[in-house]
């Protein structure tokens, strides 16, 4: 993509969509880091559907430790990889009690250092809960970043390094929200939805796909 296509690429995007925001539900910190953590390999829908059932008896790190190991697994046997997934959630909650005083820290470092939690998890909550201009580079990110040219990498870290570069500082905080919803429902996998896109001027994707 070239260089003077980016601002009016990310315009566009933010005049269709002035606030985007992350799909998955959440009312505190700790909710949304919990969310992110059981979102690994899963789609938001899935795991809405869990913590609309855990979150209710569980939100807080001291709650999930109450629940246990087993309690825990009972709420989101629904979800993909649950078993790993609620044992790094227990060792989380137990690391931000014993190390954090039951607060969610604000470091990456303190972030990545928790159980389940990765680069990825790391950068949205810093992006959604503490407005840090964090790239989240999940599969749609990637895929967007490389199809329509605008950051190109073999793997995500390339792919994350070179949109911190290329993004304008303005619409920095909110970028990774638009690109997830653009790969999610437009530039899809399987056959991007060219004739739907608002952005596709901008885009080097060739040749663009037409409605069928």
């Amino acid at each position: 993509m070239k260089r003077e296509h980016i601002e009016p690429f990310f315009a566009t995007l933010k005049a269709a969509n002035p606030q985007p925001n992350t799909e998955l539900e959440y009312t505190s910190v700790f909710e949304l880091l919990a969310a992110v953590l059981l979102s690994a390999q899963a789609t938001d829908v899935g795991v809405n559907k869990a913590t609309r059932r855990l979150f209710p008896v569980a939100n807080t790190p001291q709650k999930i430790i109450a629940l246990g190991l087993q309690g825990l697994e009972a709420h989101l046997k629904t979800i993909g990889l649950y078993r790993s997934k609620a044992r790094h959630l227990l060792q989380t909650c137990h690391i931000l009690v014993a190390q954090h005083g039951g607060q969610v820290p604000r470091t990456r470092a303190a972030l990545e250092a928790l159980p389940g939690v990765g680069r990825k998890t790391a950068n949205v909550v810093l992006n959604v809960a503490f407005g840090e201009p964090t790239m989240a580079v999940d599969t749609h990110i990637f895929r967007v970043g490389n199809r329509t040219g605008l950051a190109p990498g073999k793997d995500p870290y390339a792919v994350e390094m070179q949109l911190l570069q290329r993004v304008p500082p303005a619409y920095l905080v909110d970028a990774h929200h638009w690109l997830i919803l653009l790969g999610r429902y437009v530039c899809q996998a399987r056959k991007p939805r060219c004739w739907q896109c608002g952005v596709a001027a901008y885009c080097d994707f060739r040749p663009k796909t037409p409605a069928p």
